[in-house]
């Protein structure tokens, strides 16, 4: 269903639909623009109505509203891509899902949450399974070979020594050409343009599609920009605003709070939230979530920075090489049906991600762009957390991890951290 001129890149997301449809009638996969999730749901349906296509896009919003089961009829499972244009289909699909009592009859696909949940009468509950799927990890662009795999390190093996060839500037152009489907592949020119052109289509169009709500252009631009400044921190909406007001443009708190929950809905921002386990001492945790893109290839275009302008600010390219890593132990993450979340408390010690499986096994990961003294840092933290840690009740973590850009090898500490380049890790 649905050809393509390029060779398709198998996803980490592909196996994790065919389960989801196989065991519900409806199935919502929702994530950002341009991460491949069309393309992905086309491989498995056997017909589609696509609801974005100008030709067909008044006459089939006017059918939804009057006769919504009419787009539902076609093949199964029947693909219905951007189905928010039109949400009156989402109590239409619930009702056919009830209807024909049979699983795989729908695939719904979203880059937006809908701006009037009240036009839907029904939450799906028990008929329409939700899936989130993001650009894709360093592992599915081929730009990792995933011999370091995130499933065996939970199953108790040892990290193998797997060679990383990735170069520090190797590694600053992929996280400037981002995780997106259309620029692998691409030259080196023509793929560091299409993040660029991504941030110019959510600020100039998407984010005031979203709920239909005019949006001024420099407020976003300047609040994107801004966010991209506290990328991997807890900054705060207040700074943020006076970020914003100091690049000569005017806003207000609930404005840029208005701004931040639009850009959720369509998913360019995806802030981590905090992990709180059970503690020995009394210390205090943070709770605020760390600021994150879907993909750090936004921020670098919010900032204007390519790869060269990173490699002469390590600061700032390890602060968006952490939101990277992030998106590459998401997607790990949910070919194994966990979570991500990020530990720090008041006493400064941290974890720049924890990843928890559903049956309550964990890892913690601290993340460094390289060198020895870096990974002695990250290695150090995360000692200083996992005796902290009341394994009592929390239990141990099943690994210690640094994450770093560059390392020749990944390899095995006599402290029991293993340190892992990026370019060798996969689900």
């Amino acid at each position: 269903m649905g050809s393509r001129m390029r060779e398709y890149l198998p996803r980490i997301y592909d196996p994790l639909l065919k389960k989801r449809v196989r065991a519900k009638g409806a199935v919502l996969v929702e994530g950002a623009k341009w991460c491949g999730k069309t393309t992905t749901c086309e491989r498995l349906a056997e017909s589609a109505i696509y609801l974005q296509d100008p030709s067909t896009k008044a006459q089939n919003i006017r059918l939804a509203e009057i006769a919504p089961l009419e787009l539902l009829r076609g093949a199964t499972p029947r693909l219905i891509d951007e189905w928010q244009l039109a949400p009156q289909l989402w109590d239409a699909v619930r009702f056919e899902v009830d209807h024909r009592e049979e699983f795989g009859q729908f695939i719904l696909t979203g880059s937006a949450v809908p701006p009037d949940p009240k036009k839907m009468s029904h939450t799906g509950t028990g008929r329409i399974a939700r899936m989130k799927m993001r650009p894709m990890s360093l592992y599915e662009s081929g730009d990792s070979t995933g011999v370091v795999s995130l499933s065996a390190l939970f199953a108790g093996e040892q990290v193998p020594i797997a060679r990383s060839e990735c170069s520090l500037e190797h590694m600053a152009f992929l996280l400037c050409r981002g995780g997106w489907p259309r620029a692998v592949g691409l030259d080196d020119e023509s793929a560091l343009l299409q993040a660029p052109d991504y941030l110019d289509g959510v600020i100039n169009s998407d984010v005031s599609r979203v709920d239909e709500k005019e949006r001024n252009p420099r407020v976003a631009r300047a609040l994107l920009r801004s966010y991209a400044r506290f990328s991997a921190s807890q900054g705060k909406v207040t700074e943020m605003l006076a970020d914003v007001n100091a690049q000569g443009v005017q806003a207000s708190e609930s404005t840029v709070r208005d701004y931040i929950r639009a850009l959720e809905q369509i998913f360019v921002l995806e802030d981590l939230l905090a992990w709180n386990p059970n503690l020995r001492s009394k210390t205090a945790v943070r709770t605020a979530p760390t600021r994150h893109f879907v993909d750090p290839s936004i921020a670098a275009a919010a900032l204007a920075l390519g790869p060269g302008d990173l490699m002469a600010d390590l600061n700032t390219f390890g602060l968006l090489f952490e939101t990277m890593c992030l998106r590459d132990l998401r997607v790990y993450a949910d070919a194994l049906g966990g979570e991500v979340y990020h530990y720090r408390d008041r006493s400064g010690l941290e974890a720049d991600a924890v990843i928890h499986l559903h049956n309550g096994a964990y890892g913690l990961v601290e993340v460094k762009l390289g060198g020895e003294s870096l990974v002695d840092e990250g290695a150090k933290s995360l000692l200083s957390l996992r005796n902290k840690i009341d394994a009592s009740t929390t239990g141990s973590p099943s690994f210690l991890m640094v994450l770093t850009a560059v390392g020749d090898y990944s390899y095995y500490r006599e402290d029991g951290v293993f340190v892992v380049p990026l370019a060798v890790l996969g689900a």
